[in-house]
Order: structure tokens, then C-alpha cells, then sequence
């Protein structure tokens, strides 16, 4: 009896000391991924790019973190950032009220945040039937002219709209919209993605897809951008695959998934490329502030500032 209670004991010590490095390690990690860069205005007659996974809305669950009650907490704090963040242009992830089918009839998170914020309008949006609108864009609509706007899916059928992806899983797809300055009338193109969180394969095909898209427009001389969530950090395949498109990526610093607990424990999958024609001014920023009693939402914002069509 004496030597089970010292090996329960031992047992006891050991797991404690595992637990204590396991802990000490989370907040080096942390630490490490915790950024504290001060959020200037945008330089004068810049852009500021911003992307922003917002978790969607679950309309059939009435309580729950991502449910009805979770998204009436957390749409103050939504605002507030949105608000913060001051960007030009947002590409948006996620912004899909959920209720196990693709009608987009009902967007709460869109609807609200721009019943709030006048100043902008959405772009890439339309009839769900015939235009997937749960990836928007917002614009100052007093600076920019949206131009054309378009869509195309992850899938062998990237044409056919809510196709499944490469392995059949869920459909994903890529938003874009092209706007013109209404001061300088410099003319760019943003494309919005979200690339499987869950499958390499999906991911590298459908960075491979984006390439062969946006390669044509970079080659015809035009100011594009790629902004979203790839799922991946700096420096991965996917990047390299978007950069031999014609793609540059600003050095985002800091995490940019925190688990709706600002838990910064890995660097950022959320980016921002761009065409040799913007030019980027200063660092990007990771907006890793929380402005409310809850997290708005699991991912944080990031944005950059670019001088456009700078040659």
C-alpha cells in the first residue's frame, strides 16, 4: 500500500511538473505571438487593406458561442473594431448567417455592420442564387466606384456556383470585386479567399486555381490583391505558389487566429498579397486589441497601407 501511494505520488508530481512546462509554454508562445504595434491613421491618399474572418452565425441554435445569443454579444464588439481598424477596403470571411443550406437571404452580420457604418457599401454580393455573398467586400463608397464584380469556386467546376471542392468537402470559393479611385481613377482588383483549414490537398489546389486566375490580370498590367485566410503561415507552399503568379506578401507579424480566447500561440494565417503596382507603406498590422466583454469573433483583423499604382 505504502509504495502504490509513492508511485501515485511520483505520478502525481511528475504530471504536475508536465502540466507547469505545458503552461510555461503556452505563454512563451503567446508572448511570442502578442504584438503590440500601434494603429496609426493611413498615411494620406494611401489604401488601407483589411481582411477579416468573422465566424459565421448559427440561426438554428438560439444559444451557443456562434449561435443567436453569441452573435448579440458579440455584435457590438464586431462593430467597434470594424470601426477601429479604419480600412478602405475589407475583405470579409465567414459572414454567412447558417441555417444548413445556401440561401443568403438573411445576412446578420452584414446587414448590421453596414447598417452601422453608412459609409461603406458591399461589393461581391448578389442574388444567392446566382452570386455566393457570404465572402463581401466593403468599400468607402465616397473614395472608390465598384467596376465589376465576380466569383469562382474551389472545385474541378470552378464555374458552377456552390460546387464542392477538390475532395468533395464543403463548398469554398473566391470573391473578387474591381474598384477605381474617384480622385486618381487607379483602377485594382480584390480577390477574397478562404482556403480549407482541414485538408493540404484542398489547399494547394485551390492556391493553384487562384494563381492561374489572377495570373492573367497581373500579366495585363493590373493592381491586383489577394486577401483572406489561407490557412497557413508565412512562407508555406501556398504563398510560394501565389508569388509565382506575380504575388508579394506583406510580413504580417503576430497571430492572427486566437481561438476566441487570445490564445496567440502560432504566427498569422490570415494575409495579404499584392501586385508589384501597389506599393506597401509602413508594416501591417495584426489588430489583436479586444473592445467589448467578448472576442467579436476567433480570428483578428489584419490590414496593411499601400500607395497605389505607384510606377
Amino acid at each position: 500500500m505504502t509504495r502504490t501511494r509513492h508511485s501515485l505520488r511520483r505520478l502525481g508530481l511528475a504530471l504536475g511538473a508536465l502540466l507547469v512546462l505545458s503552461l510555461g509554454a503556452v505563454g512563451c508562445q503567446t508572448q511570442r505571438n502578442s504584438v503590440d504595434r500601434a494603429l496609426s491613421p493611413a498615411p494620406e491618399n494611401s489604401l488601407r487593406l483589411a481582411t477579416y474572418n468573422v465566424h459565421y452565425i448559427l440561426t438554428r441554435k438560439t444559444k451557443g458561442r456562434w449561435g443567436l445569443s453569441g452573435w448579440e454579444a458579440r455584435k457590438g464588439p464586431l462593430d467597434a473594431t470594424v470601426k477601429a481598424i479604419g480600412a478602405d477596403i475589407i475583405a470579409f470571411q465567414e459572414m454567412e448567417s447558417f441555417a444548413g443550406r445556401n440561401d443568403d437571404s438573411e445576412n446578420l452580420a452584414r446587414d448590421w455592420l453596414l447598417s452601422q457604418n453608412p459609409g461603406y457599401r458591399a461589393a461581391a454580393v448578389g442574388d444567392w442564387r446566382a452570386f455566393p455573398s457570404t465572402q463581401p467586400i466593403f468599400y468607402r463608397a465616397d473614395r472608390f466606384i465598384l467596376r465589376d464584380q465576380g466569383w469562382f469556386f474551389f472545385s474541378e467546376t470552378p464555374d458552377v456556383i456552390y460546387s464542392r471542392t477538390f475532395n468533395g468537402s464543403y463548398p469554398a470559393f473566391a470573391s473578387w470585386a474591381r474598384f477605381s479611385d474617384r480622385a486618381t481613377a487607379a483602377e485594382f482588383r480584390v480577390v477574397n479567399v478562404h482556403f480549407d483549414y482541414a485538408s493540404r490537398e484542398n489547399r494547394r489546389k485551390s492556391a493553384d486555381l487562384v494563381a492561374r486566375r489572377i495570373g492573367p490580370w497581373i500579366e495585363g498590367g493590373e493592381t491586383v490583391f489577394v486577401a483572406g485566410d489561407l490557412n497557413a503561415r508565412l512562407g508555406s507552399g501556398l504563398h510560394d505558389r501565389l508569388g509565382e503568379a506575380g504575388l508579394l506578401f506583406v510580413p504580417v507579424s503576430g497571430a492572427s487566429y486566437h481561438m476566441d480566447r487570445g490564445l496567440n500561440l502560432f504566427g498569422a494565417i490570415d494575409h495579404i498579397g499584392h501586385s508589384a503596382e501597389a506599393e506597401p507603406v509602413g508594416a501591417p498590422v495584426v489588430y489583436q486589441e479586444k473592445l467589448g466583454a467578448v472576442w467579436p469573433t476567433d480570428h483578428y483583423p489584419v490590414l496593411a497601407d499601400f500607395n497605389l499604382n505607384p510606377r
